[in-house]
């Protein structure tokens, strides 16, 4: 019943979807309330309200009512399931068979892994006749669609072997077909991704001026480089069919990540037409189309798969860089409404939140090797063994020196790692004897380029009652201050131990140019993962009632102060003890109640256990936020940074502020529009000069040196090229100078 003002105005059976539509048409359309007020009672949106008005306005009551069968955008099978049909695939059962198995059609499974092998010969005569049937323009340079797909389609035996990524050779990317010739229109390419006969799009380019944000391709080079794509094509296969494959999402989002799109939201502020020049495409994925492909990569659960790979590649490249690695932890602050039992202190808020722990491992230049997400927000002390393995597996049985904060202080570890073939840098953390600055020695040397100099003092220390012996490096600030660093590495220098500490700093800066640049905490999805109900957690109970002691202990000692202060003004005039405590009679009864109450909650706290499991907690359920999906654009947003530090090493030969303005060089870089040609299989990129002539000639020696690695667009044939038009000419030429008189002769007619 709807009363309003005290008076019925309508009324309608509880389950009844239209009557109940209708209620908030009619409350709105009569005046009675506003949309957001009507929302708000029906528990509802205001969008919802606004589209049943619509309905009702077009076609009356029956457009309320929700049309006989699936609901159009609706996945049939949930994500959940998408892991359980990989596995019965990988039995060798039909799609038919895995329908019948999970209760739904055959079409449905078909539309999530494609069709089977024994429809693929059917679907790709019905591609033949599709096109012309629907009234579509042949290709040009063909006599028909069948002729078309005949040409461009390779036999069953090359289709094998180019799609098997495991067979082919690694850098032998299987080349996508297409049916199209204009660049601007791929109408039949996205036809045969709707048939299931296209897993990606390749990439057609079309001639340009002025083409926007096109210096991103300059990053291409090094992306190809990195791995990602090949040792993706591997693990991921294809998440096809679909007009927007692997490649094609890969490469969005690492542009993405490049050109400062921090979100996918974000993609709504950009054209997707001149987005998808950079692509080869004629429009770039949007919002929807980008968050169904990373859904369909978690479904995969890869994502800690490739980043070890990843890792191992680099390591490949940059062995010599792995003899010290730093490890540190960074808290993501969750400021949502779910109930996560994750907590962490937060550094840089003063303060402990609901938050996750990510683990980074950075090489000794500061560049990061890989990411682990951590599944719980464990001290370092507690996630250095697991960590350990993790980059034991990547870097492999050579020698490390493991640099870390005071946060992995821990004796017995230093032993376990010790045990394991790991050194160690940390921190020394507890009280230790001052040391004289007299016994302090200047020591001054060269790393990487820059001079440092510090005032040392170097002893042997013993801890495990003297079975763990170390080497502590004590340095004196300019402050007076002294810090003193642990390591097991006898052989280094002291001054070199000293720079590889504080060098631990180019982590933190990493964390913070993460952060502002590439969004690092941001959230991709708001997809939630039950608890483990047998992990450990402080006690909530015991949290409360230490704050509850803590209030009591300050009131105990509030009236014990104020007792003690009665006492001494009243001693001359009440010299018995007994006199004393009649006349402050309630003084002392407040006392007594404040003891007693310190003493109750103590004897509750100590019933109380410090850990209990997720399954005992009172709240109905505790989850924990996705993490596939979060640790897939890690990695890609790792390789976008690795990219970046990659260009500003040849950069840094011929500019000469590479240090200070490299990396802001390089977003003016790659958000510099310019041309696009394609002549005899290369894809020439020419870009716009920069804002100041010195940055245009650097970018020029920075496209001859990219030159010189022959890079293939992937996914085609091309060849890129890059070029920097020349600076215009600033100034006049006096006309004396050698200048002015060349000028005054050109222009004299002859």
């Amino acid at each position: 019943m709807i009363v309003v003002a005290g008076l019925p105005v309508h009324h309608y059976r509880a389950d009844d979807a239209v009557a109940e539509s209708y209620a908030m048409v009619f409350l709105v359309e009569s005046g009675f309330a506003e949309q957001i007020d009507v929302a708000r009672a029906f528990a509802r949106s205001a969008r919802s309200v606004r589209r049943y008005q619509r309905c009702y306005a077009q076609g009356g009551m029956a457009a309320l009512g929700r049309a006989e069968g699936w609901r159009r955008g609706r996945r049939r099978i949930s994500s959940k399931r998408l892991h359980s049909i990989e596995v019965l695939k990988s039995q060798g059962l039909s799609n038919r068979a895995i329908g019948h198995r999970l209760g739904v059609s055959e079409k449905a499974i078909r539309k999530v892994i494609g069709p089977s092998p024994a429809a693929d010969g059917w679907q790709l005569a019905l591609a033949g006749i599709t096109p012309a049937t629907a009234g579509e323009p042949p290709a040009p340079p063909a006599t028909s669609i069948g002729d078309a797909v005949a040409d461009v389609t390779p036999s069953a035996q090359d289709q094998v072997e180019a799609c098997d990524p495991f067979a082919a050779p690694d850098d032998a990317e299987p080349l996508p077909m297409s049916l199209d010739r204009d660049a601007s229109d791929r109408t039949f390419d996205r036809q045969l991704a709707y048939l299931g006969l296209l897993d990606d799009a390749a990439p057609l380019f079309r001639e340009g001026s002025s083409v926007p944000a096109v210096g991103v391709l300059l990053a291409l080079p090094c992306l190809v480089e990195s791995g990602l794509l090949r040792l993706s094509r591997k693990l991921y296969g294809e998440i096809g069919p679909a007009f927007y494959g692997l490649r094609t999402t890969l490469l969005t989002l690492l542009f993405m990540a490049l050109l400062r799109v921090k979100r996918p939201e974000q993609l709504k502020e950009r054209d997707p037409a001149a987005f998808g020049r950079l692509l080869g495409l004629d429009r770039a994925p949007e919002v929807k189309t980008l968050r169904r492909r990373l859904t369909r990569l978690a479904a995969h659960h890869c994502a800690e798969q490739l980043g070890a790979e990843l890792a191992r590649l680099r390591v490949d490249q940059r062995g010599h860089l792995m003899g010290f690695l730093y490890i540190d932890g960074h808290v993501r602050a969750y400021h949502g409404q779910r109930s996560i039992a994750s907590r962490a202190y937060v550094a840089r808020r003063h303060l402990a939140m609901p938050a996750s722990t990510d683990y980074w491992i950075n090489d000794r230049s500061g560049e990061p090797l890989f990411v682990v997400t951590g599944e719980v927000n464990a001290a370092l002390t507690k996630a250095l063994p697991r960590l350990l393995r993790e980059v034991r597996n990547v870097v492999g049985e050579r020698r490390m020196t493991i640099v870390f904060d005071r946060g992995g202080w821990s004796p017995k570890l230093f032993g376990t790692m010790l045990k394991d073939g790991f050194d160690l840098l940390t921190y020394r953390v507890g009280r230790c004897r001052r040391i004289n600055e007299r016994r302090f020695i200047r020591r001054r040397a060269e790393f990487d380029g820059h001079w440092v100099d510090y005032l040392l003092h170097e002893q042997p220390v013993r801890f495990l009652k003297g079975k763990l012996r170390l080497r502590q490096i004590t340095r004196l600030c300019d402050n007076g201050h002294q810090t003193q660093v642990i390591t097991s590495r006898w052989d280094l220098r002291d001054i070199e131990v000293a720079y590889r500490m504080f060098e631990r700093w180019r982590q933190e800066n990493f964390f913070k140019y993460m952060r502002e640049e590439f969004l690092l905490d941001a959230l991709i999805d708001y997809q939630i993962e039950p608890e483990d109900p047998t992990r450990t957690i402080p006690n909530p109970e015991r949290r409360s009632l230490d704050k509850e002691i803590k209030a009591a202990r300050a009131d105990l000692g509030s009236r014990e102060r104020e007792y003690g202060a009665a006492a001494a003004n009243t001693e001359q005039r009440r010299p018995t003890m007994r006199g004393f405590k009649i006349a402050h009679r309630k003084l002392g009864k407040q006392l007594q109640a404040a003891r007693l109450r310190v003493a109750r909650l103590l004897e509750q706290r100590r019933e109380l256990p410090k850990r209990i499991e997720i399954r005992d907690l009172s709240e109905p359920a505790v989850v924990k936020l996705a993490t596939e999906r979060k640790h897939l654009t890690d990695i890609i947003k790792m390789i976008a940074y690795q990219a970046e530090s990659d260009l500003l090493a040849l950069l840094r030969p011929h500019y000469a502020r590479a240090d200070q303005e490299g990396r802001t060089l390089l977003h003016e870089l790659f958000a510099t529009a310019g041309d696009i040609r394609i002549t005899d299989g290369e894809l020439h990129i020419t870009l716009d000069p920069l804002s100041s002539p010195h940055r245009t000639h650097a970018a020029q020696a920075l496209c001859q040196a990219l030159d010189q690695t022959a890079t293939v667009f992937p996914g085609s044939r091309l060849r890129i090229r890059f070029a920097v038009r020349p600076p215009p000419r600033i100034g006049l030429a006096f006309p004396g100078s050698p200048a002015g008189r060349h000028a005054a002769a050109a222009a004299t007619p002859s």
